[in-house]
């Protein structure tokens, strides 16, 4: 018994709980919400597909939630119209309190109008267009990426293989324009140029498509982006293969409107597509994405058994995302009923349909639940600011037979990476994976080439002129109308093209009137270029600033600066005081210096034991000095009897050998040898000293000129520096300012070296006086030959082609050089200090210890001077002491004269001192308080 009511409570407790939940799902309040999707193509079947399983599954797992949301589904008919009144319907008839879709990002922005006017939030997963957030709509929630997240990844990809010209192809309308500006601003951060922008209309034939393929490859650029949907662009693709655009050497990259879009492409496109680079969206293979593509394809398949294998992409895992998003907001709002009402501004009797509809009562709150709701959905963590989906990961996919294959991600705060979780330490092209190309091609295109194939040349515009033939020439044979050019600057080119890893198809066309005639100036030619009327321009074009304004130039193949022709003299030396010239001030004070210390040197060691050092001391110090000064022609007679001394004298002696030699062989070169210097040195002479100048009218040597100070009337202006102007200007050169000539020619470098070089040593260069950055080849901007023919003139001017290629047409003119019969020595033969100072310092070195060694000897004799003073009373003061020193040692050394064969008398006890009246006392018994009153001597009689 009790067992059966056990069992009958237990049946009573499960009925009420299941009516519970019968009443609770009764009381579930259903919510409208629109979708506007394309139903009739098979993308928008499988979105509609994804976002009501998305809904489906919500709910079995959100039982306990309140709300439900009611699809109102519409098909907007692959057109703009048709979208627009499918959401107006909503909106008015169904009142829907939210709308997913559209797809495209032209039906999204009138839609997104209809939605702030109506205060209805729209979520779209597949409008792409980064115009769409300009219109600042709080309504307007984007769950897939902004199309402008993804040009850093691509310009990464650019900049990583140093691409520098790209061209994007695009879709003509909203969706496609929408990315350029972003596109065109990210590849000017990396140093990339959009020289050419493809726009293809939606309604494109294959005709028009195979048309602007065949423009595209009339071009130098080898590098396209691909902006379009899948449907066009599979059409694009098809048709480049067709054209053999798909080949070696190109480049193509799509964007994620395409490559999210390739699992869904048949294997014909993706075979088309074969050495794509493409960007898209990343999604994390988790288990939860493996279990629901499973279940989806399941579900599909049973509501669409036309359709076969349909694969499921970014956008119907976002369009699952985006119900999800929005189940989730409707639920925060919980409310007990979603409704609208009249708008306030609304017109008593509306004429439109635009005017009449209500407006949503909880819109506002659903819009903020949308901005704040944030959660981990399928295809990635969903959060926006300003309803916008934050930057997310981006995947690098490489196209081949089999699909895509990863070779690397790009994130916000890495950049390109390997791999995911890892930071880009470098700028190799190791960051990416290895990458099959079109053509089956694993080197890296260079991303440009010579449209050769179609039998295009280079333009080359070549500058008429009447002189400087040196540099370019043009003839032209009457009989067969063909025009040769050659020169200086040609030879130039041409060996740089044989350097390039290409070969180039060009040709010379003259700047040219129809007569003949130049056709401009150098400014004019450089224009050309940038007209695009010339591919390049190949002459003596210098570099300038105000030219590069619109084209390149390549480095400079000759010598930079603006340069003075100026005449050279023969400095005379038939002046009275030449014979000093040989040596320099500091030298000739050296060696007279010198010869006073050898002269006291001497004195002080010969003239306590050598007669001829002796006697008074005028005769004394004239007779030192006149022993020093004539060793220099080694004619002294006095005899030196002490070893140091001659010790020093071997020394004094060969110095004295090398610098009169020396001087000799100046001297010589002085009086004989032509020496060749500049009249002028530097421009400031010529300001400095009212001097003319000449230059040539045609250059923009007059500018400058002026600028630095020369006034018009100390300017004459010739027409070329070449032979037709080559004589007058050597006239005016040599009658210089005073005669109504010129003092100096001012031109350019190159110029300048090849009149110099037709007068041999009648001219020189001085300067540079102005900066120039030389000559150069000039491109159109960002032309890509402008980096390779800047190597190869590096490669050509550091060799030794460019001095035969100097060698050959700036010869010398043997007219004026035929009485140049030797070489013209222009450096000075001046003897300088430093060529001598090691000499000098062995001599001094020498004399100084010589001294030193004879007056430690000295005083070591003399010591008892010292000794016995300090043992007797009343003490001497140093300077007595000194004193009795000194006169010693201005005494004759009877011992030392003795030794040496000199006439002496017997040495005197060196422990005795002389009186006055001769007597000899001991130095003991000597009073030195009465020195100054006597005399101290080794010898009675006195010899002086």
């Amino acid at each position: 018994m009790i067992k059966n009511n056990l069992i009958l409570s237990i049946f009573v407790f499960f009925l009420s709980s299941w009516n519970g939940l019968l009443m609770a799902q009764n009381k579930t309040i259903p919510v409208n919400v629109g979708v506007v999707l394309d139903l009739n193509t098979q993308d928008g079947k499988i979105w509609l597909s994804c976002i009501q399983m998305s809904i489906s599954d919500f709910y079995a797992s959100h039982a306990y939630y309140n709300t439900r949301l009611v699809l109102n589904i519409r098909d907007s008919k692959q057109n703009v119209v048709h979208a627009a009144n499918a959401a107006l319907d909503l909106i008015k008839n169904a009142q829907v309190q939210a709308i997913l879709g559209p797809e495209t990002s032209m039906q999204a922005s009138f839609i997104i109008s209809l939605a702030d006017q109506a205060h209805v939030p729209i979520i779209s997963f597949s409008a792409t267009s980064p115009s769409l957030a300009l219109l600042r709509s709080s309504y307007f929630f984007r769950i897939t990426q902004n199309d402008s997240s993804q040009v850093r990844a691509i310009s990464s990809l650019i900049h990583t293989f140093g691409w520098r010209q790209v061209v994007p192809i695009y879709a003509d309308g909203e969706f496609g324009e929408g990315i350029i500006p972003y596109l065109t601003e990210a590849l000017q951060d990396v140093n990339a140029h959009i020289p050419y922008k493809s726009v293809i209309p939606q309604s494109a034939t294959d005709g028009q498509i195979i048309e602007e393929l065949y423009k595209l490859m009339t071009m130098q650029t080898r590098v396209f982006i691909i902006h379009m949907t899948a449907d066009q662009g599979s059409r694009l693709f098809a048709r480049a293969t067709d054209i053999g655009m798909m080949s070696q050497g190109y480049v193509w990259i799509t964007t994620t409107e395409m490559t999210n879009r390739l699992m869904a492409m048949n294997s014909s496109v993706i075979s088309s597509m074969h050495g794509v680079l493409g960007v898209e969206t990343y999604v994390s293979k988790t288990k939860e994405l493996q279990e629901l593509t499973m279940r989806w394809k399941q579900q599909f398949q049973l509501k669409n058994p036309t359709i076969l294998d349909a694969e499921l992409d970014v956008y119907g895992l976002l369009a699952y995302d985006a119900a999800f998003a929005l189940a989730m907001a409707i639920e925060k709002v919980g409310t007990t009923s979603f409704g609208f009402q009249k708008r306030l501004d609304a017109s008593f009797s509306p004429s439109t349909d635009l005017e009449s509809f209500e407006v949503s009562i909880y819109g506002p709150k659903l819009s903020h639940a949308l901005s704040i709701t944030n959660f981990n959905g399928i295809a990635g963590e969903i959060s926006f600011v300003n309803g916008q989906l934050q930057s997310s990961t981006f995947q690098i996919v490489n196209v081949n037979d089999d699909g895509a294959r990863a070779i690397g991600f790009w994130t916000p705060q890495n950049g390109l990476v390997n791999k995911l979780n890892s930071e880009n330490t470098t700028s190799s092209k190791s960051i990416v994976g290895p990458i099959i190309w079109p053509g089956d091609s694993f080197s890296i295109p260079k991303g440009w080439e010579i449209p050769t194939n179609i039998g295009k040349k280079l333009r080359i515009g070549i500058p008429v002129k009447e002189g400087y033939t040196e540099f370019v020439k043009i003839t032209k044979d009457p009989s067969t109308n063909v025009t040769d050019v050659t020169g200086f600057c040609i030879d130039v080119f041409e060996a740089a093209l044989e350097l390039l890893p290409y070969s180039l198809s060009y040709e010379f066309i003259p700047f040219a009137n129809v007569d003949g005639t130049s056709a401009g100036n150098y400014d004019d030619l450089c224009y050309q270029v940038y007209l695009g009327n010339f591919d390049a321009v190949v002459g003596d074009t210098t570099i300038r600033a105000n030219r590069s304004l619109y084209v390149d130039f390549t480095m400079p193949y000759t010598e930079s600066g603006v340069m003075m022709a100026v005449p050279v003299k023969d400095i005379k030396n038939d002046n009275a005081w030449v014979f000093l010239k040989p040596l320099t001030w500091d030298l000739w004070l050296t060696i007279s210096c010198f010869f006073v210390l050898i002269a006291f040197v001497v004195w002080v060691l010969e003239h306590r034991i050598n007669k001829d050092f002796r006697g008074s001391p005028s005769h004394q110090v004239s007779t030192s000095v006149w022993f020093s000064f004539s060793t220099m022609v080694f004619s002294h007679r006095e005899k030196v009897v002490s070893n140091l001394t001659r010790f020093v004298m071997i020394i004094w002696i060969f110095v004295l050998l090398i610098l009169t030699q020396s001087y000799t062989a100046s001297l010589a070169s002085l009086l004989t040898v032509e020496r060749l210097q500049p009249t002028v040195t530097s421009i400031n002479d010529l300001l400095r000293k009212g001097d003319s100048v000449g230059y040539i009218n045609t250059s923009y040597m007059y500018g400058l000129l002026k600028q630095v100070g020369f006034p018009d009337s100390k300017l004459k202006s010739f027409t070329t520096m070449d032979i037709m102007d080559r004589d007058r200007i050597d006239g005016a050169l040599s009658k210089g300012t005073a005669k109504g000539g010129i003092a100096a020619v001012i031109h350019e470098a190159p110029y300048v070296k090849l009149f110099v070089a037709n007068y041999c040593s009648k001219y020189t260069m001085i300067g540079p006086v102005f900066k120039a950055d030389g000559f150069g080849f000039v491109f159109p901007k960002r032309s890509s030959l402008v980096a390779d023919f800047s190597q190869a003139i590096l490669n050509v001017t550091e060799g030794v082609k460019i001095l035969n290629i100097e060698s050959k047409w700036f010869k010398k003119d043997e007219r004026n050089c035929q009485d140049s019969s030797g070489p013209k020595i222009s450096s000075s033969s001046i003897l300088r200090l430093e060529s001598f100072w090691v000499l000098f310092l062995i001599t001094g070195a020498a004399a100084i210890l010589s001294l030193i060694v004879f007056v430690a000897s000295f005083l070591y004799q003399h010591r008892h001077i010292w000794l016995h003073s300090l043992s007797t009373a009343p003490r001497p003061s140093t300077w007595e002491r000194l004193q009795t020193l000194l006169k010693i040692f201005n005494k004759k050394d009877q011992q030392m004269q003795g030794s040496h064969s000199l006439q002496s008398s017997r040495q005197p006890n060196a422990f005795h001192a002389s009186a006055n009246n001769g007597q000899q006392i001991p130095v003991s018994s000597y009073n030195l308080n009465h020195m100054g009153s006597q005399s101290v001597s080794f010898e009675q009689q006195s010899s002086n």
